[in-house]
């Protein structure tokens, strides 16, 4: 390689009255490697040589960037990688202007990184050259811009993921809280349950319930109404008068308190976008399928944040496309353990794994492989298992959504089970 192969030119510093003279209506691709702010483009003659590394700032210069390359008359192509949402305004301002993006997979570029110039080095410019000769190769996809409806249940779904989060958290750290203050009252109500909640909002604690009793089981019976039975309220009163846990002092009731005022509100935001996710999602026909599987709420966060099932080749593809695919170690003698890629959205895998859940609860066959191989790792590796549930759940699921009856006994080696016929 030549010294300075990947020398930059800044955008206010190319001469793009040249440009127009040598490629007006030329095929034009320019590589873009995304940044937050110091963005690099490699601009690709047709006989894919890299004619010129261009440098511009973001947003400053953006606009006079594509500008000038449109105006040189040349056939533009834009190549980019997915890279979060620092592309997305620029991937904006090209459609805009008529100009085609095209998308680079990111772990693509990564490994051909050394094939480019026999370097494995890795920096912007390099990055940028690597992304439009890719492209160039045919290694890409066209990356249209999503309909309205679809960026709806895509913001709908991220939100209703920030709230379920948000809870999940708190119900952990409530948890750990009751293990040292009351920890028999997780044994009486639901962990997060509406009726727990409000009593700690209100209460703080044991010491409070112990010491206003009848208020307390006022404000049970008005929350958990007929679902929650006299015997179980006296049981919390009982059990907050006779605790083992540590006296929490006004400070730790105070933040107990707080703990359970924004679960509670937690909660409440989560149900209130899971019914607006429900309402946005309605039409959808690969969701529809799938709900019976995984439910509403799980099969449009897929959707939303993979897109539809059936636009992929392949049901391993779509399990690639949720980080489900498996990656492998493995240096001389040292054979490295199998491990999931998570590379896509970490929400798609979140709400897969409570889908997974409750098929072990609900299907005989996911239970007994689920159950069988838990065993087989010696009792310790659950989530191990519980992750081989969704990888076949999530192959599952592209053929639920091109109208495929969900079938456990397709994904899972039966005779392996010890399962009677009728199970």
């Amino acid at each position: 390689m030549k010294k300075r192969t990947y020398r930059a030119v800044e955008v206010k510093a190319v001469d793009f009255g040249r440009l127009e003279e040598e490629f007006k209506g030329q095929r034009l691709v320019f590589g873009i490697d995304i940044a937050k702010e110091n963005q690099y483009g490699a601009i690709i003659g047709n006989e894919e040589e890299t004619r010129l590394i261009v440098k511009w700032r973001h947003p400053e210069e953006t606009a006079e960037l594509i500008f000038k390359l449109v105006g040189t008359g040349a056939r533009i192509e834009a190549a980019m990688e997915p890279s979060g949402t620092y592309g997305d305004a620029i991937r904006h301002q090209f459609n805009a202007n008529g100009v085609k993006v095209y998308k680079v997979s990111a772990k693509r570029s990564h490994d051909a990184a050394e094939v480019l110039d026999g370097v494995p080095s890795w920096h912007d410019a390099k990055s940028a050259v690597l992304v439009g000769k890719l492209h160039m190769d045919g290694i890409s996809s066209e990356w249209a811009e999503r309909t309205e409806t679809e960026r709806g249940l895509v913001a709908a779904t991220k939100t209703m993921a920030m709230y379920d989060g948000q809870a999940m958290q708190n119900r952990n750290r409530l948890e750990a809280q009751l293990a040292r203050h009351w920890p028999e009252l997780g044994r009486i109500l639901e962990l997060g349950s509406g009726t727990m909640l409000a009593v700690l909002e209100e209460f703080g604690g044991p010491g409070g319930v112990a010491r206003e009793p009848e208020r307390a089981k006022a404000l049970m019976e008005r929350e958990g109404r007929r679902f929650l039975s006299e015997e179980k309220m006296d049981l919390v009163v009982a059990s907050a008068k006779a605790t083992v846990g540590v006296p929490a002092i006004r400070e730790e009731e105070e933040a107990i308190r707080e703990l359970g005022r924004d679960t509670r509100r937690a909660e409440q935001k989560a149900r209130e976008m899971r019914r607006k996710v429900e309402e946005l999602v309605k039409g959808n026909e690969s969701a529809e399928a799938m709900r019976q599987t995984i439910g509403i709420v799980t099969a449009a966060v897929l959707v939303a944040r993979t897109g539809d099932p059936r636009e992929y080749g392949s049901a391993r593809a779509f399990q690639k496309s949720a980080g489900l695919n498996l990656k492998e170690r493995s240096s001389g003698k040292h054979k490295g353990e199998l491990k999931i890629t998570k590379r896509g959205s970490g929400e798609v895998r979140m709400y897969l794994y409570m889908a997974a859940l409750r098929l072990i609860q609900d299907d005989a066959v996911v239970k007994a492989y689920y159950e069988k191989k838990v065993l087989r790792d010696g009792g310790k590796k659950k989530v191990k298992a519980l992750v081989a549930v969704m990888r076949k759940l999530v192959l599952g699921l592209w053929h639920v959504a091109r109208g495929e009856k969900f079938d456990a006994r397709k994904l899972f080696d039966t005779s392996r089970l010890e399962l009677n016929k009728a199970a």
